[in-house]
């Protein structure tokens, strides 16, 4: 699947893909994702998550073998899928979800923060996460106060 204007996309990560080692440990992984502005370790959907502004942006998974990486769109999934299918793939989990899962055994450092940050830019764009208000706890017994 071509997605309009992600031709010269194609050729510059494929430059990269083939110029590096593959291979990103899980510690150079958090570095590249905490190194990014306002990016925090914190939760979603109960798993530990890297959040921009309250929202989702990547996770580990698979024994922090894989890492999830939200994008744009389905499409830029595609093309990364079809640059380099031996570190970017999706479960059915994700069919109609814009992210990508990662390798890390396969993908170059280069590679991954490009990918990253691409994904930063994004998350960065939209508007910040509303606090959900906290749920409220019902009484024992249900007696009323008066």
């Amino acid at each position: 699947m071509s997605v309009p204007g992600a031709l010269s996309l194609i050729d510059g990560l494929e430059l990269k893909r083939q110029s590096q080692t593959r291979g990103v440990s899980v510690p150079a992984a958090r570095r590249l994702l905490l190194g990014l502005p306002n990016v925090v370790e914190g939760r979603s959907y109960g798993m530990p998550s890297f959040l921009l502004n309250g929202r989702f942006l990547a996770r580990f998974r698979d024994d922090d073998t894989v890492l999830v990486v939200q994008l744009a769109t389905i499409g830029e999934r595609e093309v990364l899928m079809e640059l380099d299918p031996r570190a970017f793939f999706f479960t059915e989990h994700y069919r109609n979800y814009p992210a990508v899962l990662v390798r890390l055994a396969e993908v170059a450092l280069p590679l991954l923060s490009d990918v990253v940050t691409d994904a930063w830019r994004h998350v960065s764009a939209l508007p910040p996460k509303r606090p959900r208000k906290p749920a409220k706890r019902s009484r024992k017994g249900g007696a009323r106060s008066r």
